[in-house]
């Protein structure tokens, strides 16, 4: 009996590190792929934006001719950077410091907010450019060029789905990060005499 009692547990000893080893993987697996989509996604909008133009009777309009639509490109091509380089980074199998943990949050945590406000400045703009702004003598644009402000809205829409991307990435980065710390130690008093005035 004794013998079948060390064999079950020198046999759950030795499948323990595997399971772990299995869990750490898959995890790796699902981050390194939640890393390379925003790259598809970055490249379909900075592209959809890039071409971007229409010409007609009333003239050419073109992404470039709007500062808030070549800041989403610019942002947009910076992120396909980053998430190609940290997905790749990620895949590489190797033990987790606290300086690694480090950057990946601070540097999620800044290109999130980086491609939000990109997204946020473009969607107001494009907003103007349906609407119009009578305060500012702003006339809209859509009527006119209604085909540029398709191609602009599906670029904005595409880089709200890396903003969503990016917060899940920010909240896995800050979890890696902070887990790391112990939880704070509860004080004890260690003979500190403590005067209560109440009394």
């Amino acid at each position: 009996m004794a013998d079948k009692t060390n064999a079950v547990v020198t046999r759950t000893y030795e499948t323990g590190p595997c399971q772990e080893e299995d869990a750490s993987s898959g995890i790796r697996t699902a981050e390194t792929l939640l890393r390379l989509f925003p790259v598809g996604l970055c490249v379909a909008a900075l592209a959809v934006m890039i071409k971007d133009s229409e010409t007609n009777e009333y003239g050419s309009l073109s992404y470039s001719n709007i500062t808030a639509f070549r800041f989403l490109v610019h942002a947009n091509g910076i992120l396909a950077g980053y998430s190609l380089l940290s997905a790749a980074f990620t895949a590489v199998p190797r033990p987790i410091t606290m300086s690694r943990a480090w950057t990946f949050f601070l540097l999620d945590q800044v290109l999130t907010y980086l491609i939000l406000a990109a997204g946020a400045v473009a969607t107001e703009v494009a907003f103007l450019t349906y609407k119009g702004d009578v305060a500012v003598t702003w006339s809209e644009a859509c009527g006119t060029y209604g085909r540029f402000c398709k191609q602009a809205t599906t670029s904005i829409i595409i880089t709200f789905l890396v903003v969503v991307c990016y917060i899940i990435l920010s909240l896995i980065s800050s979890y890696r990060l902070f887990s790391k710390y112990d939880a704070p130690v509860e004080y004890r008093n260690k003979g500190i005499e403590i005067v209560d005035f109440g009394n």
